[in-house]
C-alpha cells in the first residue's frame, strides 16, 4: 500500500496528475478541436474534401475517444519514468538552453522528428504480423473511418509501444524540456491531421518534389480502409522504399482534392 502521506510520494502523485491534465488537455484541444471545426462547424465547406463520403456511427467516436485516454494514461506513466530516470542520470533531458545552444535546440526537434517516422514505420509492420495485429493492433483499426479521436486509439500494449520512443531517444539524443514538448506537440498534431477525414493539402502536393515526401490525410485514411499498405507516419520515403504505399494513392488523393461541391452532394443523395 502506498502512503500519499509521505512527502515523496505525495509529490510523485501530484506530479502524475498534473502530467495527466496537460496531456489529456493536449489530446482534447488538438484532437477535439480538428473535430469540431471539420466535422460539426465548418462541415459543408469541408464536404468536398472528405475523403471517406460516409460518416463513422457515434459508437466508434466513443470508442475512440475511451481507447485514447486510456492511451494517454499510459502516456502520463511514461513521463513519470522519464522524470525518475532523469533524476537518476538515465536520460538526457536538459534545462538551461545554453548547455547546447539554440541551433542544437531546432537540431534536436528535427532529429526526434526524423527518428520517430523510422522507428514508427518499423514498429508499425510489426503491428500488422498476424499475431500482433489480431490481438493488439486491432484496436486501432476498429476505426475504419476515423475520426481526430482516432489519433491514440490504441490498445495498452500498442499505447507502451508508441510511448517507447521517448525514453529511447533520450538514452542518446539529449532533448530540452521545451523542444520535447514541440516534439510532442508536433506528433499529435500531425497524428491527428492523418486521422482527419478530409483532405486540406492542395491538389499538387503529391507530385511536387517539394512536398511529395509528406504524407497526408488521404494516405492513412487509406491504410484505415484497405488495412496492409500506407505504414509511415510523417514521411512517405519508408512506404516508397519498401514499396508500400497503396498502387491507388496518388489517384485517390486527385481524386478527393479534385472532387467538386455539387459531385460531392449527389454521391451522398445516391
Amino acid at each position: 500500500m502506498i502512503d500519499w502521506t509521505n512527502p515523496q510520494w505525495s509529490q510523485i502523485g501530484k506530479h502524475f496528475g498534473l502530467v495527466l491534465v496537460i496531456l489529456t488537455g493536449r489530446y482534447l484541444v488538438i484532437a477535439g478541436g480538428a473535430f469540431l471545426y471539420f466535422w460539426k462547424w465548418r462541415r459543408e465547406v469541408w464536404q468536398d474534401r472528405r475523403i471517406q463520403l460516409s460518416f463513422p456511427k457515434s459508437d466508434t467516436i466513443r470508442q475512440e475517444i475511451k481507447y485514447s485516454l486510456i492511451t494517454t494514461f499510459i502516456f502520463g506513466l511514461v513521463s513519470l519514468f522519464l522524470s525518475y530516470g532523469r533524476s537518476r542520470g538515465w536520460f538526457l533531458i536538459y534545462k538551461d538552453i545554453s548547455e547546447y545552444g539554440w541551433i542544437y535546440f531546432a537540431c534536436s526537434i528535427i532529429a526526434s522528428v526524423l527518428l520517430h517516422d523510422a522507428y514508427f514505420y518499423f514498429a508499425h509492420r510489426l503491428m500488422h504480423t498476424k499475431w500482433l495485429f489480431k490481438h493488439v493492433h486491432r484496436v486501432h483499426h476498429l476505426s475504419h473511418n476515423p475520426t481526430p479521436f482516432a489519433a491514440f486509439s490504441f490498445h495498452p500494449t500498442e499505447a507502451v509501444l508508441e510511448a517507447a520512443i521517448l525514453p529511447l531517444l533520450l538514452l542518446f539524443l539529449p532533448m530540452h524540456v521545451s523542444a520535447l514538448l514541440v516534439f510532442m506537440f508536433l506528433m499529435t498534431s500531425l497524428n491527428v491531421l492523418g486521422h482527419l477525414g478530409y483532405e486540406v493539402y492542395p491538389a499538387r502536393f503529391v507530385k511536387s518534389k517539394w512536398t511529395s515526401w509528406n504524407n497526408t490525410s488521404t494516405h492513412h485514411n487509406m491504410h484505415h480502409h484497405f488495412v496492409h499498405c500506407n505504414y509511415g507516419l510523417y514521411f512517405n520515403w519508408w512506404d516508397k522504399l519498401f514499396k508500400t504505399n497503396h498502387p491507388d494513392y496518388i489517384s485517390e488523393f486527385e481524386k478527393v482534392t479534385s472532387r467538386s461541391q455539387t459531385e460531392t452532394v449527389g454521391r451522398k443523395a445516391a
